[in-house]
């Protein structure tokens, strides 16, 4: 890209992903408020529909405090293989307008669109043809944010959900920051904005007005990071190769567990959860690591690397199996477990090889 070149950044985020494509395949839950999770007391709610938002239902929020929010909330079990389906038709899209997408989950990514390659007047036309491309092939509808960076157009994607698009130009970066408030900027949790307002940064402007050395001092390196997107600045390029480091599957249990055939079902399913991701991504692991969290929130790991990549699900099942046996009989209850995969190493034929390059 040619220094002083002004870069073209889309943000796509699929509206209730999850949630609409329950409400997409099962017409009796279309206009219902729905939370994709289960019910139980120990459970967590992944994502809720539109409906159940404006009752004040929210993705990580308890099963148990949602249902007290919404007495007609529909719990429906998630189905993470026809998502992570979905996901491929849509990053499918992307790559029919450029080679530049980096994916941030199943339901958002960035494309850089800088190069114009499918000839299409502006950035602004571009995200509207893919918006529609996504509902006429999946029934799903999808929000975008435009502008010169990926901090800014990711802010955008926000303000005009659900099913609509808008763009910060530029020479308004500036002042639209400047409005906003603290919460509202992506990489700055409640910790954060809970720090910020106690120092009295309560917006954009506020951030602004902070030396460099003010913000190191108090947010240590984050803080070179909120001097520059209080101005609306962002370098950081879309990264179409970005490896994936791990990908791991975690599970709370509806009641703490000791008996070990129960906890090892578990540990089976967060093992083939896993499995599904490696076989789509065409990535293979060394390292397997199993997360218990015990009755008193305590939390604990085992791991273990091989000399070779993990090439089969029995594999996996087989050492993450290994190393939660390594705890039994367990000496309390078990509240959670997950299973991660590390140490990749991307196959021969992988996704990032068959990016097309025009």
């Amino acid at each position: 890209m040619n220094e002083g070149r002004i870069r073209k950044i889309i943000h796509v985020d699929m509206d209730a992903f999850y949630a609409s494509v329950e409400q997409r395949d099962d017409a009796t839950l279309k206009g219902k408020p729905v939370a994709v999770g289960h019910p139980a007391k120990r459970g967590v709610v992944a994502a809720a529909s539109y409906e159940a938002r404006a009752f004040g239902v929210r993705s990580a929020m308890p099963s148990i405090v949602a249902a007290r929010k919404c007495a007609e909330l529909v719990f429906v079990p998630p189905r993470f293989n026809v998502y992570r389906e979905v996901s491929k038709q849509v990053q499918a899209i992307f790559k029919d307008y450029t080679p530049l997408v980096e994916p941030l989950s199943l339901d958002e990514a960035y494309l850089d669109v800088t190069d114009n390659l499918r000839d299409i007047p502006t950035a602004w036309e571009t995200a509207k043809e893919i918006r529609a491309r996504i509902y006429e092939e999946t029934t799903l509808t999808a929000s975008a944010g435009i502008s010169c960076n990926k901090f800014l157009a990711k802010i955008a994607s926000d303000t005009r959900k659900p099913n609509g698009q808008f763009a910060i130009m530029p020479d308004q970066a500036e002042a639209f920051v400047a409005t906003l408030p603290v919460a509202k900027f992506h990489g700055v949790g409640p910790k954060t904005t809970t720090k910020m307002h106690a120092l009295g940064i309560e917006t954009g402007a506020d951030l602004r007005q902070q030396t460099l050395d003010f913000l190191q001092r108090n947010f240590g390196k984050a803080g070179s990071w909120y001097y520059e997107i209080a101005r609306g600045q962002d370098d950081r390029p879309v990264q179409a190769d970005r490896e994936r480091k791990s990908s791991g599957s975690e599970t709370t249990f509806p009641e703490d567990l000791t008996d070990p055939v129960q906890i090892e079902a578990g540990v089976i399913a967060m093992a083939d959860d896993v499995w599904v991701w490696c076989e789509r991504a065409n990535a293979r692991g060394r390292t397997v690591t199993v997360k218990i969290k015990w009755a008193d929130f305590q939390i604990s790991t085992r791991s273990r690397s091989m000399e070779m990549t993990i090439r089969t699900q029995e594999k996996l099942r087989e050492l993450a199996l290994g190393l939660i046996r390594s705890v039994f009989p367990p000496p309390k209850g078990i509240r959670l477990v997950g299973v991660t995969l590390s140490n990749f190493q991307a196959q021969s034929g992988s996704e990032a090889v068959e990016l097309p390059l025009s």
